[in-house]
């Protein structure tokens, strides 16, 4: 179905979310039609943020409002829906639209299997009707499904729409850029050679695929590598985790701009500890680019500044390779906690490919290492 017409039967002129793949086609119609204009369209932190946003919006307009995300990010929605907008406590009705990843029968990543089994059983417990959209889903279909809904939503409780591959389309073009130069890929490379046999924390999405390429096509052992191939936002605080049980091990973790942004109290609690042998660095290319390339509040975000409020030792941003091989050598010498943002252009390789070893062998490599 046309992502446009999936808009027009829904009925709402407020949308937020954090953007997926399988929602692709929503998303790029979103930002072709209201970009990211705050009255009808805000791109949140997290699925959480989502919620309470969607809150103060039915409140102040009186409006049923959509809000988008991956089925992994129910888990950060599962708080705000159970204890702000159920009917047992304000009442606030929504309309969710669900990306299905890792849906029973369906091929997916590891990550994904569980949260997809449970997608549907969660919405249940949380008393959220549901329907599923396919590409088979003709809009007199969705039509009397939403005229069904309508009495749940004027009773305030929420309903959604699990939304599976390849269901929703938008035929324009939506281009995603940024005005840097220096590749993840290469940004990746430099951080690996200068970490040596340090152990290396690597975020969700392409950076981890990158290196993981990055470490086969150099012949090296994946052992020093954590890929944190779901979870977004939390592999700060696992590296946190490692530096503070591990004081005598340079500690790396390559974060990127959504995924600090998604859980930035991390950040806060990262300062209070101050493990002088980690490096946090922040891979910035002002998107959601694994997912499809929407903005994140990046844009308008020093990083560095951040940072150093919450108590990093030592911030720097880096444009350029010559200031990334330079920030990178001083991490590597320094005994102060650190922080390096480094600007990032908007794209990765098409044949990128993806780990061959199951999360599980990752974990038990990286365990045998830190041991």
């Amino acid at each position: 179905m046309e992502a446009g017409r999936f808009a027009e039967i829904l009925g709402a002129d407020f949308y937020t979310g954090v953007p997926d793949s399988q929602l692709k086609g929503l998303c790029n119609y979103l930002m072709d039609r209201y970009g990211t204009d705050s009255r009808h369209h805000v791109i949140a932190a997290n699925e959480g943020n989502c919620v309470a946003l969607a809150a103060g919006y039915y409140l102040a307009a009186g409006k049923v409002p959509v809000v988008y995300m991956q089925n992994s990010g129910e888990g950060n929605a599962v708080n705000p829906i159970a204890s702000l907008t159920n009917g047992k406590v304000y009442a606030v009705p929504m309309i969710f639209v669900i990306g299905w990843r890792g849906e029973p029968g369906v091929h997916d990543e590891p990550q994904h299997i569980f949260q997809g089994q449970i997608t549907e059983k969660l919405l249940e417990v949380m008393d959220i009707d549901s329907a599923v959209v396919d590409k088979g889903t003709t809009e007199e279909e969705l039509i009397a499904v939403m005229a069904g809904f309508e009495n749940s939503l004027r009773k305030g409780r929420s309903v959604a729409f699990v939304v599976r591959k390849g269901a929703l389309t938008f035929g324009g073009a939506v281009e995603y850029t940024n005005k840097y130069r220096i590749r993840r890929e290469e940004i990746i490379r430099q951080i690996a050679e200068t970490a040596g046999q340090d152990p290396v924390i690597c975020t969700t999405g392409k950076a981890s695929r990158e290196l993981f390429e990055i470490r086969k096509e150099n012949g090296q052992n994946h052992g020093t590598d954590f890929l944190t191939v779901g979870s977004m936002g939390h592999s700060s605080s696992i590296a946190l985790g490692i530096a503070v049980q591990k004081p005598e091990r340079k500690v790396w973790c390559i974060d990127g701009d959504g995924a600090a942004i998604m859980h930035m109290g991390a950040m806060a609690v990262i300062g209070s500890a101050a493990p002088g042998n980690l490096v946090h660095i922040v891979i910035n290319n002002e998107a959601h680019e694994t997912v499809g390339g929407m903005p994140t509040a990046a844009r308008t975000l020093d990083f560095k500044a951040v940072a150093e409020a919450c108590g990093y030792t030592y911030t720097a941003v880096a444009e350029n390779m010559e200031e990334l091989q330079e920030e990178l050598r001083r991490a590597k010498e320094n005994r102060k906690l650190t922080f390096l943002e480094v600007k990032c252009a908007i794209g990765a390789r098409e044949d990128l490919g993806r780990p061959d070893t199951s999360p599980l062998e990752n974990r038990d490599e990286f365990m045998r290492f830190l041991m």
